[in-house]
């Protein structure tokens, strides 16, 4: 594989098959108003800064083991999960949720994440320390020597990503990419299937 071409892949959605902030909200026995939150948010209704500070102020009570738990028993897309573990040094997540929730997860899939930080004592997260801007992770990537960015998401937080990158993919395999995404992307794909097709014939 050509070692300058980075995969940005978009956690929620993407190599998840579920939203993860409302899965944890159930504990709190607020699936669907998280849920409702969530899509907004995706759909750029409601600013992602703001929206995920809210999202974090109800999700505060669980503990982070408690968390991280529910995160590692998320469902994944197989064949997406299967490419990245193929391809480790060229495939990044990039998400803005927390580091801390995403412990397990990230360990599991074995890929570099870009992701927002947390701050936290013992079992209990305080606030959050930096919400990631994910065109800032291809930047960062872009100074690390790769020279062609390729993106893959589905929601208004990605489209920083999208208008950094060289290439770019709106995938719709959970969600319908939002109309901004899909102005912004080379290419619209709705299985996980079609999507792998193509990141092979990008390698």
């Amino acid at each position: 594989m050509n070692k300058k071409v980075a995969f940005c892949l978009d956690l929620d959605g993407t190599i998840t098959r579920e939203e993860i902030l409302p899965l944890l909200a159930r504990d709190l026995g607020l699936f669907e108003e998280m849920l409702a939150l969530t899509e907004a948010t995706i759909k750029g209704v409601i600013p992602f800064e703001r929206s995920f500070k809210l999202r974090t102020m109800i999700l505060n009570a669980i503990p982070l083991s408690r968390v991280q738990e529910i995160v590692s028993q998320v469902a994944l897309s197989p064949l997406i999960v299967d490419f990245m573990q193929a391809h480790r040094e060229n495939t990044f997540i990039v998400t803005g949720n927390l580091d801390v929730w995403l412990k397990s997860l990230v360990e599991k899939i074995g890929v570099r994440t870009f992701c927002s930080l947390a701050d936290y004592k013992e079992d209990k997260l305080i606030g959050v320390r930096e919400i990631l801007n994910k065109g800032k992770a291809v930047e960062q990537l872009r100074a690390e020597g790769f020279e062609k960015i390729i993106a893959i998401g589905d929601g208004m937080g990605d489209v920083p990503m999208f208008e950094k990158s060289d290439y770019t993919i709106a995938y719709g395999g959970v969600h319908t990419p939002i109309k901004t995404l899909i102005e912004l992307s080379n290419v619209v794909v709705f299985t996980e299937e079609a999507l792998c097709r193509m990141l092979n014939t990008l390698l």
